[in-house]
């Protein structure tokens, strides 16, 4: 099927579909004379469908509703992640889409940066000592000090824009930076080795900290594992900003109770928000944050960017979005 044209400026209908991001109202200081709406509830969204061109939504969309609308000629995702969107479908629908690829790369990369140093610096130790009124003496026991990051190695799975960008900050931190990319021979600068994506078991056992940047795919989806794992020297830590799926949780589970690796930092995981049954929250050599890596106080206008930006493509006749995807 053959994409569908957007209408003029002047005829299109801007929808925002978020729980919480406040997109219209920093799209409205704008002032582009687009007329816009927004939505708060997936339900909202179904039931406004057919008064849409252009939907900027993330966890919101549903592949069903490609087929519930002859209007929508293009999505402008409010995520980098792209797991949740049909290629197939969308494409045989003649619909657009673009990522926000890029739109949160300092925040991600900022808060894998925080997570090793609140690993290697004990911050969360400290910030439960303050808590219960303790305040801890010196240690005798040298293996259990905080540390420094220099000499460390950091092995980043996926050198992306936020793989790049925080093999730089470690580099700032005189970290040895080993990089994993499905392509070594592009893009990679940022690290001091980069290899294969095959050739993961190959550096883990090299790594200090292993982080994970990559984007979620049939490559990646359990990439570490009880294997990983057990490549993991016992005191190493493992750090996940990507998706939750890219760790396998019970293999990852008996890797902390066995001592298999010192613990690990996630800010995603499977089953999100996570649910208070989950074992993962038992765990006192995990440190969790609620999938909030991205979040910025910037990230509203960094994503009203591409929007706009991809808006005057399509009215202009380009062939290519920025980061087009479908």
């Amino acid at each position: 099927m053959s994409q569908r044209v957007l209408r003029p400026k002047n005829e299109i209908t801007v929808c925002f579909a978020h729980p919480a991001y406040r997109l219209k109202e920093r799209f409205d200081l704008r002032n582009t004379g687009i007329r816009s709406f927004e939505v708060r509830t997936v339900e909202e969204l179904q039931a406004r469908l057919d008064e849409i061109d252009v939907l900027t939504v993330s966890r919101f969309w549903n592949n069903d509703f490609a087929g519930m609308t002859q209007r929508l000629a293009f999505i402008q995702s409010i995520s980098a992640g792209t797991e949740q969107y049909s290629q197939e479908i969308l494409g045989a629908a003649g619909i657009r889409v673009a990522s926000a690829q890029g739109a949160n790369e300092r925040a991600v990369s900022e808060h894998a940066m925080s997570l090793i140093l609140a690993i290697a610096r004990k911050l969360v130790q400290a910030r439960d000592n303050q808590q219960a009124r303790h305040w801890r003496g010196l240690i005798s026991n040298i293996s259990e000090r905080e540390d420094e990051l220099g000499g460390k190695t950091l092995v980043i799975v996926g050198m992306g824009r936020i793989g790049s960008r925080l093999a730089r900050l470690a580099k700032a931190f005189d970290m040895h930076v080993i990089g994993v990319k499905r392509d070594p021979t592009k893009g990679a600068e940022a690290a001091d080795v980069t290899v294969a994506q095959a050739d993961l078991y190959d550096v883990l056992p090299k790594a200090d900290f292993v982080v994970l940047t990559c984007p979620l795919n049939e490559s990646t989806e359990g990439l570490m594992d009880a294997q990983a794992f057990a490549a993991m020297r016992p005191s190493a830590y493992l750090v996940n900003v990507a998706r939750g799926k890219v760790v396998d949780e019970p293999a990852l589970i008996d890797a902390l109770q066995t001592g298999a690796i010192a613990g690990a930092a996630l800010d995603c995981v499977c089953e999100e928000p996570l649910p208070p049954s989950s074992e993962l929250w038992e765990q006192p050599n995990l440190f969790i944050t609620p999938h909030t890596a991205g979040e910025t106080q910037r990230y509203e206008d960094n994503v009203i960017d591409l929007l706009l930006e991809n808006l005057d493509r399509l009215w202009s006749g380009e062939t290519a979005l920025k980061n087009q995807f479908v």
